[in-house]
C-alpha cells in the first residue's frame, strides 16, 4: 500500500471509529487524507514529499490521529470493509476531489480542510497548526452564540461557520444544526446569511443548467440563460461577477472577440475591487492575444 508509512505512522489508522476514540482518549484531532494512493499524481506527491517524512511524522503526533482513506483502483489493497467504510466517509463528508486532507475534532466534525502543498514536511506541519486555530475560533464563537440572543446569537454562529471555510456541502452535513439556529435567531435576516445560502443555491442551479448548455454545444443557450440570470437579479455581487465573466468566455469561445471585451470590461465595471478582479484583468490579456492571433492568422483559418 503506498500510503502505508502514513497510514502505519504514530497512531496511524485506516479504521475512522478507532481513530475517533483513540483521539477522544488522548485530547488529539483527526487528521484524514482522503487519497487515491495508485492513480492521483498530487496524492501520491504529497505522500512522499511529506507524509513519509520523519519530520512530518514528529512534527504531527502529539496534536493529530492520522487516518488514511483511500479509493484506489486496485480493490484488492482494501478489505470489503475497509471499502465501504470509506465509501460512506466520502460521502457523508462530500469529497469532491483528491487529495483532500481534513482536520476534524475527535467526533469527527471537520473544522479546517486543505490539501497539497509545496515546501516539505516542516512548512506543512506549520500549515496544520495554522488551520487548527480555526477550531479554536469556531468553540469561542461557539461560546459567546450560548450566551446571546436574537441576532448577536446569529452573528457569533455565522463567525463560527466563516472561521472554518469549509463547503457547503460539509457545512450541511455536519453543522446543520448550526444553520438552523441561525435562521431562528434572526428571522429578518440582518446577517444577510440566509441570502447568501440562497445565492449560492441558485448559482449551483445556473451552473447546471449552464453545463446542460454546454454539452450541447448550444452557445447561444447559454448565453440565453446568462443574461436572464443577470436579469433576475437574485444573486450576490460576487456570484453575478462570476456570471458576468461566464459570459464572456463563452463569447470567447464563439471567437467574438469585441463583443467579449466588452463583456469583461462590464464584468471589472460591475465590481471592480471583487475577489476575482485580478483573474478578470489576467482574462482580458488572453482575449486580447486570442483576437491578435485570428487577426494575423492566414485567410480561411
Amino acid at each position: 500500500l503506498h500510503g502505508a508509512s502514513f497510514a502505519g505512522g504514530e497512531g496511524g489508522s485506516h479504521d475512522f471509529e478507532a481513530a475517533k476514540k483513540q483521539a477522544a482518549s488522548e485530547k488529539k484531532d483527526l487528521l484524514l487524507d482522503f487519497t487515491g494512493s495508485d492513480w492521483c499524481g498530487w496524492c501520491i506527491k504529497l505522500n512522499d514529499e511529506v507524509f513519509k517524512k520523519e519530520p512530518f511524522k514528529a512534527g504531527v503526533k502529539d496534536s493529530f490521529v492520522l487516518v488514511e482513506l483511500d479509493y484506489p483502483n486496485d480493490k484488492s489493497k482494501l478489505s470489503e470493509e475497509t471499502q465501504k467504510q470509506n465509501k460512506e466517509l466520502g460521502e457523508k463528508y462530500a469529497i469532491q476531489g483528491y487529495p483532500t486532507i481534513l482536520l476534524c475534532d475527535a467526533g469527527g466534525k471537520p473544522f479546517a480542510a486543505t490539501g497539497y502543498q509545496p515546501d516539505g514536511p516542516e512548512k506543512y506541519v506549520e500549515h496544520l497548526n495554522t488551520l487548527r486555530g480555526n477550531k479554536a475560533k469556531r468553540d469561542e464563537a461557539f461560546a459567546s452564540a450560548a450566551k446571546a440572543k436574537g441576532v448577536e446569537k446569529a452573528k457569533a454562529l455565522v463567525a463560527a461557520l466563516d472561521a472554518m471555510e469549509l463547503e457547503d456541502a460539509m457545512v450541511a452535513n455536519f453543522y446543520g444544526d448550526i444553520v438552523s439556529q441561525i435562521t431562528a435567531a434572526d428571522p429578518k435576516d440582518e446577517t444577510g446569511f440566509a441570502k447568501k445560502a440562497a445565492s449560492k443555491k441558485r448559482f449551483a442551479e445556473f451552473q447546471e443548467k449552464l453545463q446542460e448548455f454546454g454539452q450541447k454545444q448550444d452557445h447561444d443557450g447559454a448565453l440565453g440563460l446568462v443574461e436572464k440570470t443577470i436579469k433576475e437579479g437574485d444573486l450576490l455581487k460576487d456570484d453575478t461577477q462570476q456570471v458576468m465573466m461566464i459570459r464572456a468566455a463563452i463569447l470567447l469561445q464563439q471567437k467574438k472577440f469585441d463583443e467579449a471585451l466588452k463583456a469583461v470590461d462590464e464584468a471589472k465595471a460591475f465590481q471592480p475591487d471583487g475577489e476575482i478582479a485580478e483573474q478578470i484583468d489576467g482574462f482580458r490579456k488572453r482575449i486580447e492575444a486570442s483576437k491578435a492571433k485570428a487577426a494575423g492568422a492566414p485567410a480561411g483559418k
